[in-house]
Formats: C-alpha cells, sequence, structure tokens
C-alpha cells in the first residue's frame, strides 16, 4: 500500500544511470552523478582484519532521501555486493533519521547529504576487497524519482590515513547504538494504554528534542504520536497499532529507535507482551 502510493509519483525513468561520472581517487569510486544527487563509495582505515568503507549520497538543496524504514510515503535504499571479489561481509549502517512532511504522508530519512558507514570483512585480510555495489534509492523534492548507481572500490586491507576516514567515523557516531530493552529499566516506560494503544516514557535527558521511530514486520504499521511533556519532564509517545495482517495476533516485535537527547539508540520489544 505504501509503496503502490508512492510508485505512483515517480518519474518514469531512473536516474544516475549513463549520467557522466566525477574523477575518483585512491580512496573514493567515481561519483554516480543524478537528478539532484549523486553517490560514491568511500574507503576509509583497515583495522584488526576489518576495512572501514562508506557510501556517500549527496543531495542537491531541497532535495531529500530516504532511511532504511522511509515512512508512510517514500521507498527505502537498497544496497546489493553481488559481485564484490574476497568479500565475506559488508554490513551498513544507517543514521538516525528525521521526520520529514512530504507531500501527503510523512517520511523518514535525510534532508542533506549524508554518509552510510559499512563494516567490510574480508574473506582473507591479507588481500585487498573488490567492492561492488548496486545501489537502487529515491530522491524527493517537488516530485520523487528513483535513482541507480553502480559503484565499485578497491580496499586494501594495509590503508591508513584515508582523507575519508574521520567523515566515515563521523557518520557512524550518528548511527543508533543497539541497547537491550531490559538495560533501560528507570531509563523508559512502555505500558498499555487502550485497546491497540501503547504510551512509551522516557526518562528526562538533556539534549536535543526526542523522536520515535517504530519499524514492524511487513504488513505491520503503527503510528507515533509525541505527548505534551507530563510534569516529571519526561517525554512520552502514544504508540497505536494502524495495520495488522488479517491473519496476525499480538504480540509482535519491533524494533523501537530513539533520536534525540543524549544520543540515538535502538531496541527491540515486543508490543502486546503483557509480562512488560
Amino acid at each position: 500500500m505504501v509503496e503502490a502510493r508512492f510508485l505512483g509519483i515517480f518519474a518514469a525513468t531512473f536516474i544516475g544511470l549513463g549520467a557522466p561520472a566525477m574523477a575518483a581517487d585512491a580512496f573514493s569510486s567515481e561519483w554516480a552523478v543524478g537528478l539532484k544527487s549523486s553517490a560514491r563509495l568511500l574507503a576509509g582505515d583497515a583495522a584488526d582484519g576489518r576495512i572501514e568503507a562508506g557510501l556517500e549520497i549527496k543531495l542537491a538543496p531541497g532535495a531529500i532521501t530516504y532511511w532504511r524504514n522511509p515512512g508512510d510515503a517514500g521507498l527505502p535504499p537498497v544496497l546489493s555486493f553481488e559481485g564484490s571479489t574476497n568479500l565475506a561481509e559488508a554490513r551498513p549502517a544507517f543514521p538516525e533519521p528525521q521526520r520529514l512532511n512530504k507531500g501527503d504522508g510523512e517520511a523518514f530519512g535525510y534532508d542533506h547529504s549524508v554518509i552510510l558507514p559499512i563494516d567490510v570483512k574480508p574473506i582473507d585480510p591479507a588481500r585487498p576487497v573488490a567492492l561492488s555495489l548496486k545501489l537502487t534509492y529515491a530522491v524527493c523534492e517537488k516530485i520523487c524519482v528513483p535513482a541507480k548507481a553502480d559503484l565499485q572500490l578497491l580496499l586494501n586491507p594495509d590503508a591508513t590515513r584515508s582523507p575519508y576516514a574521520a567523515a566515515i567515523a563521523e557518520a557512524g557516531t550518528e548511527v543508533p547504538r543497539p541497547v537491550e530493552w531490559a538495560s533501560l529499566a528507570g531509563k523508559a516506560k512502555l505500558v498499555a494504554a487502550g485497546d491497540k494503544l501503547w504510551r512509551l516514557c522516557l526518562a528526562p535527558q538533556a539534549g536535543p528534542q526526542r523522536d520515535l521511530f517504530i519499524e514492524a514486520p511487513e504488513r505491520w504499521w503503527f503510528d507515533v504520536v509525541r505527548e505534551a511533556a507530563p510534569a516529571s519532564g519526561e517525554t512520552c509517545f502514544d504508540v497505536k497499532l494502524e495495520q495488522k495482517p488479517d491473519d496476525a495476533g499480538l504480540p509482535v516485535k519491533a524494533r523501537l529507535t530513539v533520536t534525540g537527547g543524549a544520543g540515538a539508540f535502538e531496541t527491540f520489544i515486543s508490543l502486546g507482551d503483557q509480562s512488560l
């Protein structure tokens, strides 16, 4: 349903295919240039048998692109490393998203250029990794268009002093840290507030305004509304189940991402579990 609504406003052609490429260097691929955006691979430093890398997406002023969960109006980026050599594993990470009003829906993503850190593990740590990335993503300004990029970069297992290492590391600090729900005792509480409705409250914490993003299995959808801060100074959100499969019931496992405060974090929880 979400994808169908979004695809209805896509342009008919893909961008980034056949566009002129900008110059690369020893630590970066060529740019795949398209309408309102461009993308490239970056190499960071290597250590402990792993290599830091990054996917940089540059946006034109006024354009946005999407997080791994695009919200109710968008499509997530899809990264395929098929065709890489000497690659055991490549794990991309997503910096914390923003809530963006776009068209007739609410999107989760970025209204600025962004680097997605990629943790690369070689099969043979003594040999280079020929990293190949086939990327599809979406870019919106007045209209939304899909983009593609086909990127390649040789990652040296002995690389040090990459000019992009600091930027990749900085992007890594913006990735929500994973925590166990049990470790949040005294800092977060979830209580049932009605039929298919829960309230999540977070203890007071200095820093930017907090926000909550919920990722659930396919065909499940939860709406999130920030409530006025109670006298205790907590930040509270109402979480309402809006859509679920006809043949499924509660509880359901969901990933919660909390941004703002002293730093973003993510945790998994079973919504509808009476033991919480």
